[in-house]
């Protein structure tokens, strides 16, 4: 992910299409390591651990890489909003949700609401109109995912907390994308990811030992659960999409956030042996015309 290191860097072998499958593929099966690890300790204790391994993480790889840092107090206050939104607060109600027992086919369609809202936020905000096409993938998407996780909705399972909690996760995740969008397109992403965790961890540890003890079931599942998730999705995952989305409309990288479920579904086939239904197979393919209809007007124009 050495095009993370810097802001516009780019490599002939990085391209955004390898960029874009690695995070749809790391975002999915995150559903899983999440639902794993919350088996083992509450929402917001596992969330201070996560930020924590992320700093042990990062510290000698900046110490090793020496990147650039925000230049003045504002960038220093944007990185910390977006980190807070991204992380904090996206994935303290994302989590808490799951926790609360929502099902895993409730929160898919709520977080797939994504890149409807985000096209509707940046049409406002960035002045960029998504057009009639990638309207129509946005719904289609949609559509598909509704069929994908259809057979895990489990309407006994909701209650007020959980759904605010989810909903609270879909706003700041697409605010909080377009916020780093705004404001960070020069900002190095690695330095920036250590600010947001420091930031994060103060917001999320005082409410783990206050609502919830810090209590934690040590076992091996667990640690592999928080490393895959430091390294592989709140380091280069987030990266990723972040660089996506410097180099794309918000709209159409957002439409990739409907493939995470589909992945997601493979793996807890693999992992809990949750058999996917015939219908699901018919929602993956709608998902993925939805997001190719979604792409296809921007890819017409970096055509030669």
């Amino acid at each position: 992910m050495s095009a993370a290191f810097g802001a516009d860097q780019r490599h002939p072998w990085l391209s955004d299409s390898l960029l874009a499958w690695y995070f749809v593929f790391v975002w999915g099966v995150g559903f899983i390591a999440s639902k794993t690890g919350l088996q083992y300790a509450a929402p917001f204790t596992f969330l201070a651990l996560r930020f924590c391994a992320g700093i042990v993480v990062l510290i000698p790889l900046l110490v090793w890489l020496k990147p650039r840092w925000p230049a003045t107090p504002a960038i220093w206050m944007h990185v910390v909003i977006a980190g807070l939104l991204m992380h904090a607060i996206h994935l303290s109600g994302s989590h808490y949700s799951q926790y609360e027992g929502l099902s895993a086919g409730v929160v898919a369609i709520i977080l797939a609401a994504q890149p409807l809202l985000t096209g509707v936020i940046a049409a406002a905000l960035l002045g960029e109109r998504p057009t009639t096409r990638q309207w129509l993938g946005i719904a289609v998407g949609l559509a598909g995912v509704l069929l994908v996780v259809w057979h895990k909705i489990d309407i006994q399972a909701m209650n007020s907390r959980s759904l605010t909690a989810l909903v609270v996760a879909l706003l700041a995740l697409t605010v909080g994308t377009l916020y780093q969008r705004r404001y960070l397109r020069e900002v190095n992403l690695f330095s920036a990811a250590l600010i947001q965790f420091i930031a994060s961890l103060l917001l999320i540890a005082p409410l783990a030992y206050a609502v919830e003890g810090a209590k934690v079931v040590w076992a091996w599942q667990f640690i592999v659960a928080i490393l895959f998730l430091v390294v592989f999705a709140s380091i280069l995952a987030v990266s990723a999409l972040h660089i996506l989305m410097r180099h794309g409309e918000a709209t159409r990288v957002s439409s990739i956030l409907y493939l995470p479920p589909v992945f997601a579904v493979a793996a807890e086939w693999l992992v809990y042996q949750v058999v996917p239904t015939p219908i699901t197979f018919v929602g993956i393919t709608i998902v993925c015309l939805g997001v190719w209809l979604a792409g296809l007007d921007s890819a017409k124009e970096r055509s030669p």
